[in-house]
């Protein structure tokens, strides 16, 4: 379909890390495939009616840069596949937290990202539109104790204002002004 049609829509979240082994579990073959595109991309009908062997997400969301930190992804030198890099595909699974993907699984594959691009980071956390996932991010890399935290200038980084409830009945992280499940507490 990228190919075919040249749409801005890429292999992203769960899908992108998993596709680079980068993921905290062994995935079961019927794993939904999530796909991120512009807000207004609408697919092609042969792509809707196509009978896939897992089912498709398609998210449409305006809350990182279109083409920001995307890469040509091939596995045995076949077809090419535009995908998240693992800095965009951290925040893209922040991004469905909670309601469509597990909070405490995003923690588990953020605690194994140890090589992530600070400079990357940086700039996607610079230009995204979600409070919700920086400060989310924010909350869970300082968490994990990761090094490339210390290269990030956080005073870039726009929080906005007000308190964020992730989930309700949650633990509060009055630093991050956000509530989430009481699995992820500093304790």
């Amino acid at each position: 379909m990228q190919r075919q049609t040249e749409m801005q829509v890429h292999a992203g979240g769960l899908t992108s890390i998993s596709l680079q082994g980068l993921s905290h579990y062994v995935r079961m073959e019927n794993e939904p495939l999530y796909m991120f595109s512009p807000q207004y991309t609408k697919l092609p009908k042969w792509f809707l009616n196509q009978e896939w062997s897992n089912r498709i997400v398609h998210v449409k969301t305006i809350f990182l840069p279109e083409n920001a930190a995307l890469f040509e992804y091939s596995q045995g030198g076949g077809m090419k596949l535009q995908i998240s890099s693992p800095e965009r595909a951290i925040l893209e699974c922040l991004y469905l937290a909670p309601d469509r993907f597990d909070l405490v699984e995003c923690y588990q594959i953020l605690e194994g990202l140890a090589n992530l691009r600070p400079k990357i980071l940086e700039d996607l956390l610079e230009n995204c539109n979600s409070i919700k996932v920086k400060r989310l991010f924010l909350f869970m890399a300082s968490k994990a104790k990761h090094q490339w935290l210390d290269f990030l200038d956080q005073s870039r980084i726009e929080l906005g204002t007000g308190d964020r409830v992730i989930v309700k009945g949650g633990v509060y992280i009055s630093k991050y002004k956000i509530s989430i499940p009481k699995e992820l507490s500093w304790e």
